[in-house]
């Protein structure tokens, strides 16, 4: 005869579950407040893991937690929506000694997981809900393809160097970065007498007109996308901001999310990583580069605008020429970004367009 199982049974009683993710499998530890249960390997299936601890533990709380990386959050929204208090982590604030550094295994990555979810070591990332993803992905598309674009035009200019092809001194000025209708008939026209270098290049430019055209198919749409209900207001206070455009405003808006969970500037600017490195022993303190972590992309864009901001605005033009009398332009132009970001994060806060020339 079977015995009822005492749905309660495990109630008050709390477990942390650590998930090392896998595209074809999970490794996963399983922890109670007392012992470990078990570490196994299971399909990356949030129901079949729901299922699994609800069957042997009944009642009880059930906690888990797994890095960030290529998996995303649908995972983590479908293990919340199923009872289990799930988090995404950055793999970097993971507590590791020497030893799971020497011996690393998806069986230890889970249990370090598990115990450091126990030991409450971790903060979490922000989840963003599933709209704002899709539109952040819209956006980081442009980002992309403009890469891509960038690589082809560096890759025409590598064939035509390394075949002693010269291009002519009005396409290399600083004002010429861009590929002109002239820039492109110059290179269709280009008498060449290898048929295979010919050929390559005709390829080359024919993937660089349809990586032009993807470019201008998102510019559309994501200018679209900024005058729907969720964008319009914020995006029009951020272009009243110099050196802020279209695409970096979109950029901005998608990739912060709620600006209200940004309690001061130095928080937002670790968020982007637009912060040194730093190491201190004693009395001694090195400042180093910026660090790597953050979003590099909008890192790179805020910089950009920056550049741009220093050449039209009066209060930042002025900061910048007091700034490079006691350092580099390259390091000037980082402390410039940090005073744009806080006049971004002083305009969402307040819901006021920036005034020119008034330092904030």
């Amino acid at each position: 005869m079977q015995t009822k199982v005492n749905e309660n049974l495990f109630k008050d009683q709390s477990f942390y579950v650590g998930i090392d993710y896998h595209k074809k499998s999970w490794a996963v530890t399983i922890l109670s407040e007392t012992y470990e249960h078990k570490t196994m390997s299971m399909n990356p299936d949030p129901e079949l893991l729901s299922a699994y601890l609800n069957r042997n533990f009944p009642g009880g709380t059930f906690h888990a937690v797994y890095e960030a990386g290529f998996s995303g959050f649908g995972s983590c929204r479908k293990l919340n929506q199923l009872g289990i208090n799930c988090m995404v982590i950055h793999p970097a604030d993971v507590p590791t000694s020497q030893k799971e550094k020497l011996q690393k295994t998806d069986k230890s990555d889970s249990r370090k997981l598990a115990r450091s979810l126990k030991n409450k070591e971790f903060k979490a990332v922000h989840i963003p809900d599933q709209k704002l993803e899709a539109d952040r992905a819209l956006v980081r598309q442009r980002f992309r393809v403009m890469k891509d674009l960038t690589r082809t035009k560096n890759r025409v200019k590598s064939l035509l160097f390394q075949f002693g092809i010269p291009i002519p001194e009005q396409f290399t000025s600083a004002q010429s970065r861009h590929w002109s209708k002239v820039f492109l008939r110059w290179l269709t026209e280009l008498p060449i007498q290898q048929q295979s270098i010919r050929k390559t290049l005709d390829n080359y430019i024919l993937i660089g007109k349809m990586q032009r055209e993807n470019l201008l198919m998102l510019n559309r749409q994501i200018r679209e996308l900024s005058q729907t209900d969720d964008y319009r207001e914020n995006y029009l206070l951020l272009l009243s901001i110099p050196g802020i455009g279209v695409i970096i405003a979109m950029f901005i808006l998608t990739q912060l999310g709620d600006i209200q969970r940004f309690t001061c500037l130095d928080e937002l600017c670790n968020y982007i990583g637009l912060v040194p490195s730093m190491y201190g022993s004693g009395d001694k303190l090195q400042v180093g580069k910026m660090v790597h972590r953050g979003r590099k992309e909008l890192k790179i864009m805020l910089i950009e605008a920056s550049w741009e901001a220093v050449r039209i605005d009066p209060a930042m033009m002025l900061k910048f020429q007091q700034l490079i009398k006691k350092m580099p332009k390259n390091k000037a132009i980082i402390r410039i970004a940090r005073k744009l970001l806080n006049r971004i994060h002083r305009v969402l806060i307040t819901r006021e367009k920036y005034e020119l020339s008034v330092v904030k």
